[in-house]
């Protein structure tokens, strides 16, 4: 398997020159030319907490966003909070900073992920409206700013109705599944607000916040749905895990579906961006974009081969992030393409694989890396997922090193 993986590799990567943003983009030419005629890409990653894909990614933004007309970049991130990092790319409100902090997960909250809204506001300020690079995020979870949005304008119009979203208070903090309820009457209170909202919204002078309010109105919404699902993973499609995924597929869908010239960046866990299943089996928002759009969709994974990453140890969510190690190892997939080809590439799966072709790799089981915000304590070097290459991901970018991210200081969270 090694050397079929070798051969495979020397025929079909194309190494990558840098992984710095803003340098010549010559060596991303051949994903440029894999991406011609698809309308998203999902850009994962096997860490949440590796510098390299942080900048390989910022660096992957720049070059389809300047250079094949890429229009959006969707994030594994909070859609109430997203919505006010968007003013900031696009229209420059705000302190980038305080925003990036405010997206929900301590994942991003990164030196590396400011750079890249930096340059994404930076590229967007002399260009007229239409063609500016929006920034979305899909995961309904932790809606603070979504609460304070649509008790401010209750409040104005119509102030006896306003305590009502006190209900929702909840959601500002509450994670998936944190809160089952098989009678759904936090959901059911949060689409009586929307529909509060939604009424006063079409009424003569609703102000300029109306369209905004009814958009914050729907993540409650959302988020109360998910909150109060089940996490057991007998539930199906009907579980939490399965409904995130769906919800942040959906988000994903709106952008394509609104604009017939709108091509969107997905960035997410390896595990979400994929075509297949994870965990329990459930649908990952990959799947469900190849469903709808078939080859107009594109899956990256991003892998590493030895480094370390940030991570929490164990459950607690309060815990900061550590630093983790690991080496290269011989039980994953990235053991093997560490030592079939030495640094940083690009490979792309699907121009170059066939079930009766001379690369069964590409066909056959792995087990790849899996690393979340979370992991752990002791035993986080043997995670790993179930792969098929070519079923799982259209191309893969590999890089061998990882190291840490650069958390934002406290005082800017």
């Amino acid at each position: 398997m090694p050397d079929d993986i070798a051969r495979w590799l020397n025929e079909h990567a194309n190494p990558l020159s840098t992984l710095t943003p803003g340098a010549p983009v010559e060596d991303l030419r051949p994903l440029g030319e894999a991406l011609r005629e698809t309308r998203i890409v999902g850009l994962g990653e096997s860490t949440h907490g590796t510098g390299e894909f942080f900048r390989l990614k910022h660096r992957i933004v720049e070059f389809l966003v300047r250079e094949e007309g890429f229009t959006a970049l969707a994030m594994e991130a909070s859609q109430s909070a997203a919505r006010a990092l968007d003013g900031y790319v696009r229209y420059g409100t705000g302190s980038p900073e305080r925003l990036v902090a405010r997206l929900g997960f301590w994942t991003w909250r990164t030196r590396e992920m400011v750079d890249l809204v930096e340059w994404l506001r930076a590229h967007n300020r002399d260009l007229p409206e239409e063609r500016r690079v929006r920034f979305v995020g899909t995961d309904p979870q932790l809606c603070a700013d979504s609460v304070e949005a649509v008790a401010a304008f209750l409040l104005r119009a119509a102030p006896d109705q306003a305590g009502r979203v006190s209900a929702l208070d909840v959601l500002a903090r509450a994670r998936p599944g944190s809160l089952p309820d098989p009678d759904k009457a936090l959901m059911r209170r949060a689409e009586e607000i929307a529909r509060l909202v939604a009424d006063h919204a079409e009424r003569p002078g609703p102000g300029d916040d109306a369209g905004e309010a009814l958009e914050h109105a729907r993540i409650l919404v959302r988020a109360a749905d998910l909150v109060t699902r089940p996490f057991a993973a007998s539930a199906g499609e009907d579980g939490v895990l399965a409904a995130r995924d769906r919800y942040m597929a959906e988000a994903v869908a709106r952008l394509v579906d609104d604009n017939p010239e709108a091509r969107v960046m997905v960035w997410a866990h390896n595990g979400h961006i994929a075509k297949g299943t994870y965990g329990d089996q459930v649908p990952a928002l990959g799947s469900r974009l190849r469903e709808r759009y078939g080859d107009a969709y594109y899956a990256l994974a991003l892998l590493f081969g030895k480094g370390s990453f940030l991570a929490r140890r164990g459950n607690d969510l309060q815990r900061p992030p550590a630093r983790h190690r690991i080496g290269t190892g011989l039980r994953s997939l990235e053991a093997r393409l560490t030592h079939a080809l030495p640094g940083d590439y690009y490979a792309d799966l699907r121009a170059a694989s066939s079930p009766t072709g001379t690369a069964p790799w590409l066909h056959a089981p792995h087990a790849q890396r899996s690393f979340g915000a979370n992991v752990q304590r002791f035993l986080y070097r043997l995670n790993t997922a179930p792969l098929v290459p070519a079923e799982d991901y259209d191309g893969i970018a590999f890089v061998a090193r990882s190291t840490c991210s650069h958390l934002l200081p406290p005082a800017e969270d």
